[in-house]
């Protein structure tokens, strides 16, 4: 069975109708139901239904400087169903910004002496804004996955940051030659 657009089709059948004619077919006006589902745990199921990405970043480098600036981004996540686009698309850019922040700004130092953060407040404290954030293309690659969930979807959520800056990183070491393995990726570790 597949639920999509308002409708409720038979797999491999041509059978269909909608929620409204479902309901007048069966006499009702609303219908309530209530479910459990009790999944086996990922790793100890039979197969592999978790969510999978593939991520590209093209930066440019200034060679005198040592400036970063992410010039495109592509993201194609494998999340099953998605079930609302709109949101999922939403995930995906915010988690591409935070792992933009975790690669090339954010950084939490602490206090040597005291072992207090040095950074309580955003004041001092850089994220991503709007002029660190180029063109984002955000693809979904996946389908319904019957056995990852009854309605096909698996998790998307840290899945879009996680990847973004090993991909920014091996991006800097293509276009410099020198592989950076700390973040953020700042000024003085490329000169």
């Amino acid at each position: 069975m597949v639920a999509a657009d308002g409708r409720l089709s038979l797999s491999g059948h041509n059978l269909n109708t909608t929620y409204a004619e479902l309901l007048a077919r069966n006499g009702l006006s609303t219908l309530v139901v209530e479910a459990d589902y009790d999944p086996v745990p990922e790793a100890e199921g039979p197969k592999a239904i978790f969510s999978f990405a593939a991520v590209f970043a093209e930066v440019r480098v200034d060679p005198d400087l040592g400036l970063v600036r992410l010039n495109r981004f592509v993201g194609a996540y494998d999340a099953g169903r998605i079930i609302n686009p709109k949101t999922a698309r939403s995930q995906a850019i915010g988690g591409i910004i935070w792992g933009v922040g975790q690669a090339l700004l954010e950084q939490s130092e602490t206090d040597p002496v005291t072992g207090r953060f040095l950074n309580r407040n955003y004041s001092g404290y850089l994220v991503p804004t709007n002029a660190d954030i180029p063109e984002l293309d955000v693809l979904f690659v996946g389908d319904f996955d019957q056995e990852a969930s009854p309605l096909g979807a698996k998790g998307l959520g840290e899945l879009t940051a996680v990847s973004v800056a090993p991909a920014i990183a091996n991006a800097v070491y293509h276009a410099t030659g020198k592989r950076l393995r700390d973040l953020p990726i700042t000024v003085e570790k490329l000169l």
